[in-house]
């Protein structure tokens, strides 16, 4: 795998960038509306604490991923039980707190707004898919000055699957009308590469950001690198 961006500009349109581990740290979000999610919760639920190192290695699935995996790591027996109920209970109180936390607990990383700026001056067309809501995804786009970089936010709930699977990111090419080809896909996880290979996208991914507690670099991908703002042109 190379890890010196080697991309002619001829060769790309497009930019479709990640959200959450890409452009935004968004772990202390995570935490805040999870552990605020469990206080509603019965016991065992109710007692646990939550920590990033422990939520860093389940994001990136989407939100139904997330609860369910912090719910069955607590009491998977409990959860096998009363998994419908509990899980209903679990997913409206996290909507309703992390509304309440949503861009409070997060910071944008070093480079990504070199790396923007860079594309954008390009002329590329760029467009964000997250499997964040949608909702979430612009609220905190909007909330630390990002939104202006793109044409679309393609959520989560945008399309009938989320990354891995390519839907998300074939949808967002149609909607820019670039061939995925030649549309650069964004990103800090096998999430994102696995989705970039299967719509045919090239990959470039940061060797920061949350890949599910697994080295980055053994990712299958073009390019890695430390900060959006190394990326250079060959």
């Amino acid at each position: 795998m190379n890890t010196t961006p080697s991309w002619p500009r001829t060769a790309l349109d497009a930019v479709i960038v990640d959200l959450d581990g890409t452009m935004v740290d968004t772990l202390g979000d995570f935490v805040q509306a999870l552990q605020r999610m469990l206080a509603d919760l019965p016991a065992p639920f109710s007692a646990f604490t939550v920590h990033q190192d422990l939520v860093e290695k389940m994001v990136g699935k989407g939100s139904e991923h997330l609860i369910k995996s912090l719910l069955a790591h607590i009491d998977s027996a409990r959860i096998a039980m009363e998994s419908v109920a509990l899980y209903e209970s679990a997913w409206t109180a996290y909507q309703r707190h992390y509304v309440e936390v949503n861009g409070h607990y997060s910071k944008v990383y070093p480079g990504v707004l070199e790396g923007l700026n860079h594309w954008k001056q390009q002329g590329l067309k760029m467009v964000c898919v997250t499997n964040k809501p949608t909702a979430f995804a612009k609220t905190l786009l909007s909330d630390k000055g990002l939104s202006g970089y793109f044409s679309l936010v393609v959520g989560g709930d945008a399309v009938a699957r989320k990354k891995p699977d390519p839907m998300p990111l074939i949808f967002a090419c149609e909607q820019m009308g670039v061939a995925p080809a030649r549309t650069l896909m964004v990103g800090d996880s096998s999430n994102d590469a696995k989705a970039a290979r299967a719509a045919g996208c090239p990959v470039l991914l940061v060797s920061y950001g949350y890949n599910h507690g697994e080295p980055i670099h053994s990712v299958d991908a073009d390019l890695v690198v430390d900060s959006l703002a190394d990326f250079r042109w060959a």
